[in-house]
């Protein structure tokens, strides 16, 4: 044991907290950053003049608190996401993740658990944790899939308060079919569970690739989050959102922090929808990256998984972990999940794509040398 680890357990910490550790992955110092599903291609210049300018008027009242409601941010994203919604059906914090504790603060808690289906987004368990709400792991079937009648079975039979699904799912990048939610919202019935659709990464879903948003109407415990750290290209700004059914706004009222949305977070948030044009175009971009990562992959006879999303996952490593240390030695970091015989790669600039694959072609053909 640590003498770190020793001092940490010397406090008073909640029994719930004990032998866990904190979320992260690497942050190492390498050429080309492939691990955390960041847009590598940055904030056009454009736009980083446009942010720039709406952070500097906002800037001119740092000394007043930032509007508690946020109400031309959501305006802004209901019209953004279309489908019918409005600022009432909108929410923001720093980051999905925020959104997602408040939505367990207000949801979870003592005697109540969440479900989740792993492999799916790490965070869900520590979220859990972090309200001191039950996690449930629930089983995917072969190649990760969920179907509808196996998620609906194990909601019936857990009798959640929360259910996380993860769509495209982190890490396999797979998404959901909308049959998906509609069993699983059904089969919360009986437990009045709240339903999350975690769609972090729909924008980068295949063309015509249907959203959990077509869903909202008619289902009150529905909830559907996104972020502008991907897409967006926003990751170090923090910002996440989440649609759902207004009483479930007035909910997350009840757990937030006095104005937890800073004057500039909504500035720069504002301002990127403004010039959402250029972000999108960067979109098609990584999309066609991570489709020719796809294509490659396969080509060098490993199985990536179909990705909706901007990375891929991708298995028939006899040992992942050498390969991700021999590609880190050649100054490509990925992101090992722990999952046996398998990787997962962002996708990201035409550039930072073929270091990529040039770099797993030659460690590849040394291994089978």
């Amino acid at each position: 044991m640590t003498d770190q680890l020793e001092r940490l357990n010397r406090l008073p910490l909640r029994t719930n907290l004990r032998g866990l550790r904190p979320y992260g992955a690497p942050q190492l110092d390498v050429p080309i950053l492939l691990n955390v599903n960041e847009n590598t291609h940055g904030v056009p210049a454009d736009v980083r003049a446009a942010i720039a300018e709406a952070v500097t008027e906002a800037a001119a009242g740092l000394n007043r608190y930032p509007d508690r409601e946020f109400t031309e941010l959501r305006g802004a994203l209901a019209e953004y996401l279309g489908h019918g919604l409005d600022a009432m059906n909108i929410w923001a914090a720093n980051g999905s993740n925020e959104v997602l504790q408040q939505i367990l603060q207000a949801f979870g808690g003592p005697g109540r658990n969440a479900l989740g289906f792993p492999p799916t987004y790490s965070m869900y368990p520590l979220l859990a944790a972090g309200t001191d709400t039950g996690y449930v792991a629930g089983v995917r079937g072969e190649g990760y899939s969920l179907t509808a009648e196996s998620a609906a079975r194990q909601v019936r039979e857990l009798q959640p308060n929360i259910v996380f699904l993860c769509s495209p799912n982190n890490p396999t990048g797979t998404g959901l079919g909308l049959d998906v939610v509609e069993a699983v919202y059904e089969a919360g019935e009986a437990s009045q569970a709240i339903i999350i659709v975690d769609e972090a990464y729909h924008e980068f879903a295949h063309e015509g690739t249907p959203s959990a948003l077509t869903l909202l109407p008619g289902r009150e415990r529905l909830i559907v989050s996104r972020t502008m750290s991907k897409a967006f290209a926003l990751a170090g700004a923090r910002i996440g959102y989440m649609a759902a059914a207004p009483e479930v706004t007035d909910a997350l009222r009840l757990v937030r922090l006095p104005y937890h949305l800073s004057a500039i977070t909504q500035a720069t948030a504002l301002a990127a929808l403004r010039h959402r044009e250029a972000l999108m175009a960067d979109v098609e971009d990584i999309k066609r990256q991570r489709d020719r990562i796809v294509t490659e992959l396969t080509r060098m006879g490993l199985t990536p998984a179909s990705s909706d999303s901007n990375y891929v996952f991708f298995g028939g490593l006899t040992d992942p972990h050498r390969v991700w240390q021999e590609l880190l030695d050649a100054g490509v970091l990925v992101r090992d999940v722990g999952i046996p015989g398998h990787l997962r790669v962002t996708a990201g600039t035409e550039a930072e794509t073929t270091a990529f694959l040039e770099a797993l072609e030659r460690i590849l053909t040394a291994h089978r040398g």
